[in-house]
């Protein structure tokens, strides 16, 4: 009995290590092999692009005007609020009037009296003409009435330019903005004695709309622009050429470039230019630091999208490519000029090559891949499940 029990057992065991060898001699085929990897490819082509160079620049104001004291005297009060907006001709300041109008007083007094003697020295000579002709009066008296007549209008229009003096005087102690703009700080306060032995800063007006932006840029890349403009591949001074931005702001402005300096710096070889930017609500400030962009012409360039460009350690760059049979094949190319979010390839690829974008990190040189167009609609998950098995 235990002799046919271990029988059995022994042929069970037999019949199951056959039915395993035999699945295992099962070509590889008949499970099913892994499909290839699914990556998106972008057919690159030559299109418009504009080379813009980034350069730094500083912001300055269209015109400054420091308001000096004009006379000597105390002030009396101020008429403006500091870090406002003034317009020409407001009152800033008012500077005690008083001695001036003393002045224009004693200057229309003398003026009256000069008139006065001129009105006797009038009447002299119109007196002595009819009486020298008939001998009585002496030709000598005659002569002296006609020089103390001259000597009188002589003595009017000196005072007359007294009296003008004293006005102006009198007006200079009504400060006024000559400019429109910005005003800064006060610097005086009232009860200040200004204008005594020289011309005393009372403030400083900047016109901020519109405001200059000076940057600097290799003479080279100046010259070309300049040649870009005037070739018409690049709007000149009737467009909006250049941009500006203010870094970590959401500040932009468009401007027109004014003019290149005459002279390169020797040690550096940079050439300063100037731009004119509109600023209508006064956010770009004197001394404010920011980025100008200078467009240096236009051309027909390859772009492709950053991430589909790969470094060596070197520094060599490559683009994975999809070769014939759908092959991958990584091919070097060299990088111009980033353009938001795309590299300009400059060598190494050709309009209608096949760019692999997506899955860089999981394929090699000389894997088979599945392409798909960048943007197209990925299979169903479902489906590409059940035809894997």
């Amino acid at each position: 009995m235990n002799n046919f029990r271990e029988w059995v057992t022994f042929s069970v065991i037999s019949f199951l290590i056959a039915i395993t060898l035999v699945g295992c001699d099962k070509p590889e085929e008949q499970w099913g092999e892994a499909p290839p990897r699914e990556v998106e490819v972008l057919t690159v082509k030559a299109e418009p692009f504009t080379v813009i160079a980034e350069l730094p620049g500083r912001i300055e104001p269209v015109r400054v005007a420091e308001v000096r004291a004009r006379v000597a005297g105390i002030v009396l009060g101020r008429k403006f609020e500091e870090g406002a907006d003034v317009k020409a001709g407001d009152v800033l300041f008012q500077i005690d009037p008083a001695p001036f109008k003393a002045a224009l007083s004693r200057a229309e007094g003398q003026l009256a009296q000069a008139e006065a003697q001129l009105f006797q020295t009038q009447a002299t000579v119109r007196r002595y003409e009819p009486l020298v002709k008939i001998d009585a009066v002496s030709q000598q008296d005659f002569d002296v009435a006609k020089a103390a007549l001259q000597s009188a209008k002589a003595v009017k229009r000196s005072a007359q330019a007294d009296v003008e003096t004293a006005r102006l005087d009198l007006g200079y102690a009504t400060v006024r903005a000559p400019i429109a703009g910005r005003i800064g700080r006060a610097q005086v306060t009232e009860g200040a004695l200004v204008g005594q032995g020289e011309s005393t800063l009372l403030a400083r007006i900047q016109q901020l709309d519109p405001v200059y932006a000076d940057f600097t840029q290799p003479a080279a890349d100046a010259l070309r622009l300049r040649a870009a403009i005037a070739d018409g591949k690049v709007s000149g001074n009737d467009e909006k050429t250049l941009s500006l931005s203010v870094d970590g702001t959401a500040i932009e402005s468009r401007g027109t470039l004014l003019f290149t300096d005459v002279a390169v710096d020797r040690t550096t070889g940079q050439i300063a230019l100037r731009g004119r930017f509109d600023n209508p609500q006064g956010v770009l400030l004197p001394g404010m630091y920011v980025r100008v962009r200078a467009p240096q012409g236009n051309s027909d360039a390859i772009l492709v999208p950053q991430r589909a460009v790969q470094r060596a350690t070197d520094g060599q760059a490559s683009v994975m490519v999809l070769g014939a049979e759908n092959v991958v094949e990584a091919r070097p190319v060299t990088t111009g000029v980033m353009q938001g979010a795309r590299w300009q390839i400059t060598e190494g690829l050709q309009a209608g090559d096949k760019v692999i974008v997506s899955s860089l990190a999981a394929i090699q040189p000389g894997a088979t891949v599945a392409p798909r167009q960048e943007g197209a609609q990925a299979p169903d998950a479902a489906a590409t499940q059940t035809q894997a098995q």
